[in-house]
């Protein structure tokens, strides 16, 4: 795991995004394609923001999504393909985007995800940190053994507070009980992965992620045993190693 420690969230979003828009050209030029993994939440707002505006052939990418609340329309604030869809789909020439759509049939959802992610190979994923140390919305303890690409997953109150804290909920009673999240499995069969974790909120997290052991218990510790990792945080996000 390489650790890039920068000094605000801003500064983070910009070296992060130049490292994946790096590391996607690379696969355009070796493969003519890429394939990528992105992620949501407010821990992206920035790499995102500037992984736009690189001047790539977004024309050659196909881009998947980590996951999706169970029942949620897209419609919805908290919704993470409107917030995608506003935030990268519509603002780059995008090849094809893999919404998870879990409003209705999740198991079948699931199902359909897998025919398609299981075509190809994905060579970036852009994931980020939750306070509990989930990674996706694999929350502990995570199932680091299934093969299965996405799975339906239950929230727990740590996590289901973290969304209400970042504005995406009105109550704790708004937030759905249950997701579909690409499992630990699938992310780690990426070919590298962009980590962007800002705010001292997930200093815990992120130490427990670095330092301590590798457990189901703090999934986002798996990232430790993927060779070409790239961990970028702010100072204090950073502020406990």
């Amino acid at each position: 795991m390489n650790v890039v420690i920068s000094e605000t969230k801003e500064e983070l979003g910009s070296v992060a995004a130049k490292k994946g828009a790096q590391l996607i050209q690379e696969s355009i030029q070796k493969n003519g394609e890429a394939n990528i993994i992105v992620a949501t939440g407010a821990s992206q707002f920035e790499m995102l923001e500037e992984l736009v505006k690189n001047d790539l052939d977004w024309s050659k990418v196909t881009c998947f999504h980590l996951d999706e609340y169970i029942g949620m329309p897209m419609t919805h604030p908290a919704s993470f393909r409107k917030y995608l869809k506003e935030r990268f789909v519509e603002k780059v020439n995008i090849k094809e985007f893999n919404y998870i759509n879990a409003e209705k049939n999740p198991e079948e959802e699931c199902k359909r995800l897998k025919g398609v992610i299981s075509q190809k190979t994905i060579d970036v994923a852009f994931v980020g940190i939750g306070e509990n140390g989930h990674l996706a919305f694999n929350d502990p303890p995570a199932d680091f053994e299934t093969e299965e690409p996405y799975i339906v997953v239950d929230l727990d109150e740590a996590c289901r507070k973290q969304q209400m804290g970042e504005g995406w909920f009105k109550t704790l009673d708004d937030v759905p009980k249950q997701a579909i999240s690409m499992s630990i499995k699938q992310i780690l069969k990426s070919g590298s992965i962009i980590c962007s974790v800002p705010d001292r909120r997930k200093a815990n997290a992120v130490r427990n992620a670095v330092s301590g052991a590798v457990t189901p218990q703090v999934p986002s510790s798996i990232l430790q045993n993927h060779s070409a990792t790239w961990l970028y945080l702010d100072k204090e996000a950073a502020s406990l190693l």
